[in-house]
C-alpha cells in the first residue's frame, strides 16, 4: 500500500508542479514500472486513481495524458509573486473530484437527515468514524466525548468564555502564539498571560510556577508544529506538561491542527500522556482539506462536556458538510490526501532548507530544524528593522508576514522573525525567494 501511494503521489505532484504539463503523455506502464521499481499492476492502479480523479485521461492503443485545466495551470505558472505569507493549503490540491463524489454520496446516503437541524454535538456517524481515525493519532475517545464544531476557531471561543471546574480564570498562551486567537482574547478582556517559547523549547520551570501560582485556567499550546514556530516539542516535554497539568489542576487546550503533515515516528499529543482528565484535544480539518470546510472537532474531559455543550447550544455547522468528511475519512480518501499533502509539503521543507544553507552564507538568518509541516521562521538580526524588510520584500513580489502578530500586545521579550509560510510557495521559487530575502537582509544590516 505505501509504495502505491508513494507512486501515486509522486505522478500527481510532477503533474501539479508543470513537470507533465496539460495534454503532455505520460511514461508507458512498462517504462513507468522500471523508473519506479515496482510491478505493471501497481503502475496500472496508479494510472487508474488519477483517470478516476480526471487528472489524466487514456486513449486506446495510445497511452495516457494529462488532462487540460483552462484558466488553473497557467494563471499559477504565469504568477511572479512569491507567496510565503499564504498559511491557507494549496488551491491546486485541494481535493475537488473527491469531495465532490462524497457530497453526493452524502446526499444518497443521509436523504432527508441533513435537511434538519441536526444535533448540537455534530451527526453521530461522523463522531463514531472520528473516534476511530483520532485512534490512529493515540486519541482514545468514545463518540459521547467529541464535539464537531465550525472550525477550532469556534472551540477556542468557546473555552476562553465558559467557566472551567478548576474555578480559575487566567489562559496562559505561549509566546508566541496563533495570532487570531491572541487578537480574540485580548478584544474579550479575557484574563491572559504568556509564556515564552523559542525554537529550543519552553522553560518548564517557569511553566510549573505559573501552573502554581498563576491562577491558569488552561494552558494554550500547539505541541506539534507550532504556529509560527514551526517546531514539535520533544516527548519528555509533553509527558512533563501532561503530569503537571493534573498536579496543578490546570487543562490543557492541545490545538494539533497540523498532526496529519508529519511522518515522525512516536510523536504522540499530550492528551496520550494524561490519561484525558485535564487535556482539551483539537482537531481542524481545514488546513489538510480546505479552508471552507469550516468542521474541527473537540475532544472533552467529562468535566467539561455539559458545561461547553451549554455554552455551544444550538449546531453550527452544515450537516451536509459533516456527512461529506464521514464518508470521505471512512472510504480512505481523507488518508490518500494527507500523503500526498505530506509529501508535497514535506518536499518544499527540504527545498527552503537547502536554499537557507546555500544562501545564508554570512550566518544572518537562523532557523530551526523543521522537517515537516508549513511554518519555518526566519529569526533576524536584532538591528533590522522587520517593518521595513517586509514592505521592500513586497515590492519585490515577495510575500512574508512578519512575527510581531504573533505575540500578545504588552509582551516586552520579543524574538524578531519572518514568519514563513510554505503551503503556497511553489517549489520552483523557493530558491530565489530565499536568496532575496537573505540580499535584502544583508542590505538591511549595511544601511543601519
Amino acid at each position: 500500500m505505501k509504495k502505491y501511494l508513494d507512486i501515486l503521489s509522486d505522478m500527481e505532484l510532477k503533474i501539479d508542479e508543470g513537470q507533465f504539463i496539460s495534454g503532455q503523455k505520460l511514461p508507458s506502464i512498462r517504462n513507468a514500472a522500471k523508473q519506479y521499481g515496482c510491478s505493471a499492476n501497481t503502475i496500472t492502479r496508479a494510472y487508474t486513481e488519477l483517470e478516476n480523479r480526471h487528472v489524466i485521461y487514456s486513449i486506446a492503443q495510445s497511452g495516457y495524458y494529462v488532462v487540460e485545466k483552462p484558466g488553473h495551470r497557467s494563471t499559477v505558472v504565469e504568477s511572479k509573486m512569491i507567496d510565503f505569507a499564504s498559511s491557507s493549503p494549496d488551491p491546486t490540491v485541494f481535493p475537488y473530484l473527491d469531495f465532490r463524489h462524497c457530497l453526493n454520496k452524502a446526499l444518497d446516503t443521509y436523504k432527508f437527515d441533513l435537511f434538519t437541524c441536526g444535533d448540537p454535538n455534530g451527526l453521530e456517524p461522523l463522531r463514531h468514524t472520528l473516534a476511530s481515525h483520532l485512534a490512529g493519532d493515540q486519541v482514545f475517545a468514545r463518540a459521547d466525548r467529541i464535539i464537531i464544531t465550525s472550525g477550532v476557531n469556534r472551540a477556542l471561543e468557546l473555552l476562553a468564555k465558559m467557566p472551567f471546574p478548576n474555578g480559575k480564570s487566567v489562559i496562559l498562551v505561549e509566546q508566541p502564539s496563533y495570532d487570531l486567537y491572541l487578537r480574540f482574547l485580548e478584544a474579550e478582556g479575557v484574563s491572559v498571560c504568556g509564556i515564552a517559547r523559542t525554537a529550543a523549547g519552553i522553560d518548564l520551570r517557569e511553566l510549573e510556577e505559573k501552573f502554581k501560582h498563576g491562577g491558569i485556567k488552561f494552558f494554550y499550546t500547539m505541541p506539534r508544529h507550532h504556529s509560527p514556530l514551526g517546531t514539535t516539542y520533544s516527548a519528555d516535554e509533553r509527558k512533563i506538561i501532561a503530569r503537571l497539568a493534573s498536579k496543578y489542576d490546570v487543562y490543557i487546550v492541545e490545538d494539533d491542527y497540523m498532526a496529519d503533515l508529519s511522518e515522525e515516528r512516536g510523536v504522540d499529543p499530550i492528551y496520550a500522556y494524561n490519561g484525558t482528565s485535564h487535556v482539551v484535544y483539537l482537531k481542524s480539518f481545514s488546513k489538510l482539506i480546505f479552508p471552507g470546510l469550516r468542521l474541527g472537532a473537540a475532544v472533552l474531559p467529562e468535566k467539561l462536556l455539559e458545561t461547553f455543550r451549554e455554552y455551544k447550544r444550538y449546531a453550527d455547522t452544515s450537516l451536509l458538510s459533516q456527512a461529506a468528511l464521514e464518508l470521505y475519512i471512512k472510504n480512505g480518501m481523507y488518508e490518500r490526501h494527507k500523503h500526498k499533502i505530506r509529501s508535497q509539503y514535506g518536499e518544499r521543507i527540504r527545498a527552503l532548507n537547502e536554499a537557507v544553507r546555500r544562501h545564508n552564507d554570512e550566518g544572518l538568518l537562523e532557523i530551526p530544524g523543521v522537517n515537516y509541516g508549513v511554518y519555518v521562521p526566519f529569526k533576524l538580526p536584532r538591528k533590522v528593522n522587520l517593518e521595513r524588510l517586509v514592505i521592500r520584500l513586497a515590492e519585490k513580489k515577495i510575500m512574508v508576514v512578519s512575527g510581531k502578530p504573533s505575540y500578545l500586545s504588552d509582551y516586552r521579550e520579543r524574538e524578531k522573525f519572518l514568519r514563513i509560510s510554505i503551503s503556497r510557495a511553489r517549489i520552483e521559487q523557493i530558491e530565489e525567494g530565499v536568496e532575496t530575502i537573505n540580499e535584502e537582509i544583508k542590505r538591511e544590516v549595511k544601511y543601519l
